[in-house]
C-alpha cells in the first residue's frame, strides 16, 4: 500500500473502462482487494478476478498489510486459484503497535498466517518516513528487520514498501542479508538505486506511477532495469495509471501500465508480458 497518490476530486468516482487485453497474461504483483476507497463499497473479489482475467491479468498477489487484511488474505487465497497472498505489518502500523504494546502478539499472528501454503510473500514491510515522524523510525526499523528474518526463516519472498527512506531500506537489507527473493514494491527510486537493486538481485515492481506526467525520473529508473528484474502491479485501489489517475484502481487496469513500460523500455508488448509472467513465477512459484 503505497498511498503515493492523492485522488483528485474529478477523478475519484469515475469508473475506468477496460483496456485492450494483453497478448500474453501477466501477474498483478501487488493489490489490496480488502481495501475500499472512502465512501465506496468493498471490492467484489470474484468480479475483480474475472474482470482482470478478461484483459490478460490472470494471476495476482493479494497483500494484507495489517492484521484484519492479513486474515482476509488467508481466507481469500483459498477461494480463488488466481490469487496468492502476502501478509505483514505495514511500516505505518509499527509505531501504533509499539505504542500500545501489541507488537509481540501481532508478530505471532503474522507468523502463524504466513505458514499458509498459498501465502508466498512476507510483505508489505519496510520503511515509510513520509507519514511517520522521527519518533516512529525505531519501531519501523525493528519491524522491518523482524519481517526480513521471517521471510528467510519461511523461505518466502519479501515485498518492501519504501517511501522517503531509500538509503535506510538499502542499508538494512544489506545489514540483515536480503532474502533470496526480494521485491521493491511500487518502486520509487532513481536510476542509481535501480542499478543497485538489480546488481543485488532484487526485483523492482512498477505501478501506475510510471505513467504519470511528472514521473520522468521513475521512467529513467525503469529504463535501466534489466528485463529479468521487472514486475508490474496496481497497488489497487491506489495509484491508478493514466489516463485514469485519481479514479479507483483495480487489477484489470494493469495493461495500461504494461504498455507504458514497454514504450519506455523499447520492447514489444508480448516480450515484456512474457518476462513479467516468468519473473512472477520465479519469485512466487506457480499459482
Amino acid at each position: 500500500m503505497a498511498s503515493h497518490d492523492t485522488p483528485s476530486r474529478s477523478g475519484h468516482g469515475r469508473v475506468p473502462t477496460a483496456p485492450d487485453p494483453l497478448p500474453i497474461a501477466v501477474v498483478d504483483n501487488h493489490t489490496h482487494l480488502d481495501i475500499a476507497r472512502d465512501g465506496e463499497p468493498a471490492p467484489d473479489v470474484a468480479a475483480a478476478v474475472a474482470q482482470a482475467a478478461a484483459v490478460g491479468v490472470d494471476r495476482m498477489v493479494q497483500i494484507g498489510c495489517d492484521l484484519p487484511g492479513a486474515r482476509f488474505t488467508v481466507d481469500v487465497v483459498d477461494q480463488h486459484p488466481a490469487m496468492l497472498g502476502g501478509v505483514a505489518l505495514h511500516p505505518n502500523e509499527a509505531p501504533r503497535l509499539a505504542a500500545t504494546g501489541e507488537f509481540r502478539d501481532a508478530y505471532a499472528e503474522i507468523e502463524s498466517l504466513a505458514a499458509h501454503p498459498r501465502v508466498r510473500v512476507i510483505g508489505e514491510t519496510g520503511l515509510d518516513y513520509y507519514r511517520t515522524g522521527p519518533e516512529g523510525v525505531a519501531a519501523q526499523q525493528e519491524s522491518f528487520r523482524w519481517h526480513i528474518d521471517l521471510a528467510k526463516r519461511t523461505g518466502k519472498a519479501l515485498q518492501i514498501h519504501d517511501r522517503d527512506a531509500h538509503a535506510d531500506v538499502l542499508r538494512i537489507l544489506e545489514e540483515e542479508g536480503a532474502p533470496d527473493r526480494t521485491v521493491l514494491h511500487c518502486f520509487s527510486g532513481d536510476m542509481a538505486m535501480a542499478r543497485t537493486c538489480a546488481e543485488r538481485g532484487y526485483h523492482l515492481s512498477f505501478a501506475g506511477t510510471v505513467t504519470f506526467k511528472n514521473a520522468n525520473g521513475l521512467r529513467d529508473a525503469l529504463a535501466v532495469t534489466p528485463l529479468d528484474r521487472l514486475l508490474v502491479e496496481t497497488d489497487a485501489p491506489y495509484l491508478t495509471p493514466a489516463p485514469w489517475r485519481g479514479a479507483t484502481n483495480a487489477p484489470y487496469l494493469v495493461p495500461l501500465t504494461v504498455r507504458a513500460m514497454a514504450g519506455v523500455l523499447g520492447v514489444a508488448v508480448p516480450t515484456l508480458c512474457q518476462a513479467l509472467s516468468d519473473n512472477s513465477e520465479a519469485v512466487y512459484g506457480p499459482w
